[in-house]
């Protein structure tokens, strides 16, 4: 078949269903005039009439009833087969949002591990620091760290986290007690709970004039604390690679349950799909 004739039996199809040009041409974004011109080319293509045109609309002729069965049966074939590449597409592709601080520090050294198990799967991680829609064209999953609690949000706890003071070795070389650290300065981001809250769980009251560098990403604060910009208040779970290369020290001091933790969530009006689910899985198991 060639080519050139796809659009002309494509405007053919919508005005055999719906018995009128007009309607049609409304369907195809086209004009009336541009599926008559259509319908005509096909006709003196074939050399049959496929529609008796009349005051209200147009019939299809036998040949026209004809052609109509073969267009309409295959075009629902094609239209399955394209569902189903869009459906494979997107139950293959699984997109995720996380923190940077939690992706770079948390779920970029064991992401790949999820990929070697299920290499059907890409992953698009999104590391954005605003709170995106979860929508038909929004990530799949979130990691976020809160209450657990967020509207049009299903949620499912992944893990707990413990603040605890940090520095590196350097800077920890000069503490030897929790009251040391109020003589140092302070590394703090922009967490609900912070130094003031270590300060008493150490039974100590808070300095009163305190030298504090805010830093708005965890990630960023662990570096920097790391090359002795000051004590950080840090999140275990975040600093545990630095913990375990020596670059940040825990300090003598209380070990604080924090209030927040890290959960994993989806559009409560949007089943996962496989691929979420796999997700969600291992990195329970992670956990």
């Amino acid at each position: 078949m060639r080519s050139a004739l796809l659009p002309a039996l494509a405007a053919f199809a919508s005005a055999a269903r719906h018995q009128n040009f007009a309607h049609a041409a409304e369907e195809l974004h086209l004009t009336a005039s541009a599926v008559s011109h259509h319908v005509r080319k096909l006709e003196a293509t074939l050399g049959v009439s496929l529609f008796q045109r009349h005051a209200r609309g147009v019939a299809l002729t036998p040949e026209g009833r004809l052609l109509a069965d073969a267009t309409g049966s295959a075009l629902a074939d094609i239209d399955g087969v394209l569902d189903g590449l869009r459906r494979h597409r997107r139950d293959s592709t699984l997109r995720i949002t996380a923190l940077p601080s939690f992706s770079s520090r948390w779920l970029m050294p064991r992401i790949a591990a999820f990929v070697a198990a299920h290499p059907e799967i890409h992953v698009a991680i999104d590391t954005d620091r605003t709170l995106v829609r979860f929508d038909e064209g929004g990530p799949d999953l979130g990691i976020r760290y809160g209450m657990g609690h967020w509207q049009g949000l299903v949620s499912r706890f992944l893990m707990d986290e413990t603040l605890l003071a940090m520095a590196s070795p350097a800077v920890a070389a000069t503490v030897k007690t929790p009251a040391d650290v109020a003589n140092l300065p302070l590394v703090t981001d922009i967490a609900p709970e912070g130094w003031r809250e270590w300060f008493r769980a150490a039974g100590l009251k808070p300095p009163r004039s305190p030298r504090i560098h805010t830093i708005n990403d965890s990630s960023d604060g662990l570096i920097a604390a790391s090359h002795g910009l000051g004590v950080i208040l840090a999140r275990s779970r975040l600093a545990a690679s630095h913990l375990a290369d020596g670059s940040l020290v825990a300090l003598p001091g209380p070990e604080m349950p924090a209030r927040y933790a890290y959960y994993v969530v989806h559009s409560a009006h949007r089943a996962p799909s496989p691929a979420a689910l796999a997700f969600m899985a291992w990195v329970e198991r992670q956990v």
